[in-house]
């Protein structure tokens, strides 16, 4: 029999042992050599793309360089979501590490342990990392001619804890019982044809599997084979592509159809918010969900080609609008004045 591949030393091509015995301007090599490939790292200017520059450090010895076009002055991360840190950047790639090797996902608190920061902080940078593996599904799209996608919804959040007494337990499948803040997570994900790489997966979070629908025909060709289970929300997917269904009561897979790729990410998901999150917010439901999706399409890369690859959509990814300077926007709403 043979060995799965994670057991094997294929699976694990760098250790965060690697990471934290560099110096910092080891780490600063590295960083550079993975967003400047095309010049072997040596700066390349973000804002005009001239690649005549010359260093010019800040007094604490960070890089920092300038262009002989524009004149502007800019770092290795000027641009990326990694730009205006405060951390050495040997620890943002440890954290990318940490990130990647935690295959159900990390916890923000032990984040925070891990490389002794506030909470606040490994919050942050672990959306912002979450944020850059979201890149990877923009404008994706899924099927065509001879393809299968399989889709399928994760009910994610609301739960209502029962009374004490059994008399005053309420039905709590009646709507009027719920409360309200109950989500699904819709998956369509295209099997991988014989010989080729993993097929790709996109997310996104509903109120319902009903409203999915126009985002399921904006991201899957018309020339796909849909498999879906026999929800009565999937019923509209016959009019548009050859839809296959499967019936859950009875058997989870047949020769004609099964969802079992799309219900390996909610399998993830589900390890993820039990294991480690132990509850998601739904504001932030659709970045687990993104996580937890970019993991399962990358589960056969050595855990050195995930970093890699992190590291690139971190690089390619401007700053974010949602978490530059999130705690003290956070703070600044909570001093508003009431108008």
């Amino acid at each position: 029999m043979s060995q799965h591949f994670l057991l094997t030393a294929a699976a694990r091509t760098i250790s965060l042992k690697q990471v934290l015995r560099m110096d910092e301007d080891e780490a600063w090599t590295m960083f550079r050599t993975i967003r400047w490939p095309e010049s072997d790292g040596a700066p390349v200017c973000p804002h005009c793309d001239c690649p005549t520059c010359w260093a010019c450090p800040r007094p604490s010895g960070a890089p920092r360089f300038r262009c002989k076009a524009c004149r502007r002055d800019f770092s290795p991360t000027s641009g990326t979501l990694f730009a205006f840190h405060k951390l050495e950047i040997r620890d943002y790639l440890a954290a990318v590490v940490i990130f990647c090797d935690e295959v159900k996902g990390k916890a923000a608190l032990a984040l925070s342990r891990d490389l002794g920061v506030q909470y606040k902080t490994a919050f942050v940078l672990a959306h912002k990392i979450r944020e850059a593996m979201a890149a990877e599904f923009r404008n994706r799209q899924l099927g065509g001619a001879g393809r299968h996608v399989e889709i399928d919804g994760c009910y994610v959040g609301g739960y209502v804890r029962p009374e004490n007494r059994k008399e005053d337990r309420k039905d709590r499948r009646l709507a009027e019982n719920r409360s309200g803040r109950r989500q699904v997570v819709v998956v369509i994900r295209e099997r991988a044809l014989s010989g080729t790489s993993l097929g790709g997966t996109v997310p996104a979070v509903f109120d319902s599997e009903d409203a999915a629908l126009g985002f399921i025909k904006a991201r899957v060709d018309r020339a796909t084979t849909v498999h879906a289970d026999e929800s009565p929300a999937w019923n509209a997917l016959h009019a548009r592509f050859d839809t296959r269904r499967i019936n859950h009561s009875v058997e989870y897979a047949n020769a004609e159809a099964c969802t079992n790729q799309a219900e390996a990410c909610f399998a993830r998901l589900r390890r993820g918010e039990m294991g480690h999150h132990h509850r998601i917010s739904g504001v932030y439901l659709i970045r687990y969900a993104q996580e937890a999706s970019w993991k399962e399409d990358h589960r056969r890369d050595s855990n050195g080609l995930q970093v890699r690859l992190v590291i690139v959509l971190v690089t390619r990814t401007r700053p974010s609008v949602d978490f530059c300077g999130y705690w003290q926007r956070s703070r600044l709403i909570r001093r508003a004045p009431a108008s």
